[in-house]
């Protein structure tokens, strides 16, 4: 009886033994969840050939249309080149560049493979954040005023490039001599925080005074002082030029509420801004910049390219356009080649 049962034990153990070695059994992930085996006929992410799965940190500056479109445009990019494979983290900073720093350190700490930087700020608080991650800036004008970089050639070297929404200053002061050939004074209203907007009013002026306009440059410093600061240019102002300035993007409504009653023209250097509260822009796509970000992206993700070898890249094309409301109201009529502002 009991050589019995000692036979049946030995041939229970040898079959468990032949299971455990079958050669059609699948293997079982890792603890760390790397390698996860792909059965036969699964297919991996949309995208991913290899089954890699990407976290990308987005760090908007702040919420108005211009920089929301570039956000949508990127992730829409992104995911129609990988798919499932990618997933975002997107956070808004509500204009703090502290909250900025904050976000862009998070993103760090977490480890996620790629940044999106969307704005000046945040390109700068990425920066400081990180030399070793990628980051992708856009909706940035000049990289090298945004960086600090003297004699920027467009292509950073380092662990950043991305996009720029920067339009031909010199066409936008030309824009404005084309409206009012005959004015003679013109106010440039801008962030004194926004480096990039710096840059662009004494690139503007300097057009607009070999045209033979007096400008005079009138900075608020946030969102607590515009109003003021505005009522002074429109004193003293004929017409005022707003370049693309992410604070003054923020506050459009109370541009208009103290320009259109007082009959002075302004001129934005980006639609979200013209739609708000100026008569003319030249302007790009918001939405389109975000999608040749969107596809920088892809590229740095899988391995096609290295962010230290991309140049920045820029809007493909510019279209004039107006803001049909604020035209009426002022009794101004375009000039031929503009487009209404949707």
């Amino acid at each position: 009886m009991k050589k019995k049962l000692l036979a049946l034990i030995l041939a229970g153990v040898m079959a468990l033994g032949l299971a455990a070695c079958g050669g059609g059994q699948e293997e079982t992930p890792s603890e760390s969840g790397e390698g996860t085996p792909v059965q036969s006929g699964e297919e991996t992410p949309s995208g991913s050939a290899d089954g890699a799965t990407y976290t990308v940190g987005i760090c908007q500056l702040v919420t108005h249309e211009a920089l929301d479109a570039a956000t949508q445009g990127f992730q829409d990019a992104l995911k129609e080149e990988l798919g499932d494979a990618v997933t975002f983290d997107l956070q808004n900073a509500a204009n703090d560049p502290a909250t900025c720093a904050t976000i862009a350190n998070g993103f760090v700490s977490a480890g996620v493979d790629l940044i999106l930087a969307n704005a000046t700020t945040a390109l700068q608080a990425a920066v400081a954040a990180t030399a070793d991650i990628p980051i992708l800036g856009t909706s940035v004008t000049e990289y090298g005023v945004a960086l600090g970089i003297d004699g920027f050639t467009g292509t950073v070297g380092t662990n950043v490039s991305g996009t720029s929404d920067l339009a031909p200053l010199d066409q936008q002061a030309a824009m404005i001599q084309e409206w009012f050939p005959d004015a003679k004074t013109v106010g440039l209203l801008y962030c004194s925080g926004e480096a990039n907007s710096q840059y662009q009013v004494d690139t503007v002026q300097a057009a607009l005074e070999a045209l033979g306009y007096t400008c005079t440059q009138y900075p608020f410093s946030d969102s607590n002082d515009i109003a003021a600061v505005t009522q002074n240019a429109v004193a003293n102002s004929e017409i005022i030029y707003i370049p693309t300035d992410n604070t003054a993007a923020s506050n459009t409504g109370v541009v208009d509420n103290i320009c259109r009653p007082a009959g002075i023209p302004v001129f934005a250097g980006e639609e979200g801004i013209a739609k708000g509260c100026a008569v003319a822009t030249l302007s790009i796509s918001y939405y389109d910049l975000g999608v040749a970000t969107g596809k920088m992206a892809a590229r740095i993700l899988t391995g096609e390219s290295d962010v230290s070898e991309m140049p920045i890249e820029y809007a493909p094309q510019f279209t004039k356009k107006y803001n049909a409301d604020i035209c009426a109201d002022l009794g101004i009529t375009p000039p031929e080649g503009y487009e209404a502002i949707a």
